[in-house]
């Protein structure tokens, strides 16, 4: 039998001090190759001119909690992903923030998940049968965001019958595709009038994809359905008490589409890899499965009786996080634990280097789902959602999402490795795999 390095992948981290044109070079294509390796060894490294990259828990917790809990996100950030999600949710700041923070909080209350989990389920199962019908090798990282992308079809887009689930595919593709794609000179932080090569390409992803949004919104506001049946019904539901200008409402929804598609697609992905690493946990996940639900659609109730699969999501967020980087502009001048910061400093945290970190964990770089069965863990050391005010809204929609799916296919098909070199995680909009990830399928 084969043997495997039961280590999983780990992202190459800089080892040399990295100047800012090589940051931004190396940015655009792998956000990972620019974050001091340092950074897995100290809790606080202080980066080239104003950068400060933070691992310190409560550092970490001060300045998204605390003294920095209204500091805004990095201008680089907004210069990115700007111009595809406009102001809404992700992006906007103070009042206007608050208004739309307020306003979406019910969206993703708990009552609302059984809901969205059938239609989880629903994907989940076709994902299952599907690949139990085909076994053998399966490249798993193009078939977790096909699943996550039938997933907004279903919740946000299903129902318009002016435009098919094609064509929703086709257009959130190369939505994607063209939000990806990071400016060199918007790492850099140059002004915004010097001319970028992605305004060459054409923005008609950006385009197509809010005049599908608008179009939507105003078909389904129209249908003024009695009892909501998903996402974007109880988006509607939530503006009829709280106004909001279509624009920003167009805004808000490619937002969730956004946010809600590569970080569950990539958590899929890597969670599955995990567990073709690792075949004595995946047998014992999907034994809790089966005794959970053993046929029928997965319902959001059976997830309680799952802790083994949501500590190996939690462990899969932790070597895998999706969000693997995030940034801050220092809003005022603070002092934390003997640091200081001065008023318009660059606060970098590398989620990657924080859940990996020899300081804060046993055994950092391996699969350990057992970590998250017991105790809680210190504030500010596991953040894959972020934490404080700006604490990813969809958290648990995401968390949801992500173990209905995964239930409904392991249930049915083991996976395994084979022959097939396993890509490094590359980070650049969210952390996905550097190319194919071939997993050997066959049903259980």
């Amino acid at each position: 039998m084969k043997q495997f390095d039961v280590t999983p992948v780990s992202a190459r981290l800089a080892e040399k001090p990295v100047s800012l044109i090589q940051f931004a070079r190396s940015a655009g294509r792998n956000m990972l190759e620019v974050i001091p390796a340092e950074t897995l060894r100290e809790t606080y490294v202080r980066g080239p001119l104003n950068i400060h990259y933070i691992c310190d828990p409560e550092m970490i917790t001060e300045l998204l909690v605390g003294q920095g809990r209204s500091f805004p996100k990095a201008k680089f950030t907004k210069d990115i992903i700007g111009s595809a999600v406009g102001n809404g949710l992700i992006l906007s700041e103070g009042d206007k923030w608050r208004q739309q923070r307020r306003r979406y909080s019910p969206l993703f209350a708990a009552r609302n998940l059984p809901v969205m989990a059938r239609h989880f389920a629903e994907t989940g199962t076709e994902v299952a049968e599907s690949l139990a019908e085909h076994p053998g090798p399966v490249d798993m990282a193009q078939v977790a965001p096909a699943s996550t992308l039938t997933n907004i079809s279903r919740v946000i887009f299903s129902g318009n019958k002016e435009v098919s689930s094609e064509q929703i595919r086709v257009g959130l593709i190369a939505y994607f595709n063209y939000i990806s794609d990071l400016s060199l000179f918007d790492l850099m932080g140059l002004p915004k009038w010097l001319p970028r090569k992605k305004w060459l390409s054409s923005k008609a992803p950006v385009t197509t994809m809010r005049d599908l949004a608008r179009q939507v919104i105003e078909q389904r506001r129209a249908e003024n359905r009695a009892e909501p049946l998903d996402f974007l019904d109880f988006m509607i539901e939530a503006l009829k008490t709280d106004f909001e200008d279509k624009e920003t409402t167009v805004d808000n929804l490619l937002t969730f589409v956004v946010a809600g598609h590569e970080t569950s697609a990539n958590a899929l992905a890597w969670g599955y890899y995990l567990l073709a690493l690792n075949p004595d946990m995946q047998n014992r996940i999907r034994t809790e499965i089966r005794s959970a639900r053993p046929d029928g659609l997965i319902e959001f109730s059976d997830l309680e009786a799952m802790p083994l699969l949501r500590a190996h999501v939690k462990e899969t967020l932790r070597l895998y996080p999706s969000a693997a980087f995030f940034a801050r502009d220092a809003a005022d001048s603070v002092e934390i634990k003997g640091v200081k910061i001065e008023k318009g400093d660059a606060l970098f945290y590398p989620v990657y280097s924080l859940h990996r970190n020899q300081k804060l964990w046993d055994e950092p770089d391996q699969y350990r789902p057992e970590r998250f069965m017991g105790p809680a863990l210190p504030r500010g050391q596991y953040i894959p959602f972020g934490d404080g005010p700006r604490i990813c809204i969809g958290a648990q929609y995401a968390e949801t999402e992500i173990m209905v799916l995964m239930a409904s296919v392991l249930r049915r098909v083991n996976f395994s490795l084979g022959d097939a070199p396993m890509p490094e995680p590359v980070l650049t909009f969210t952390m996905r795999t550097s190319g194919p990830l071939i997993l050997e399928v066959e049903q259980a």
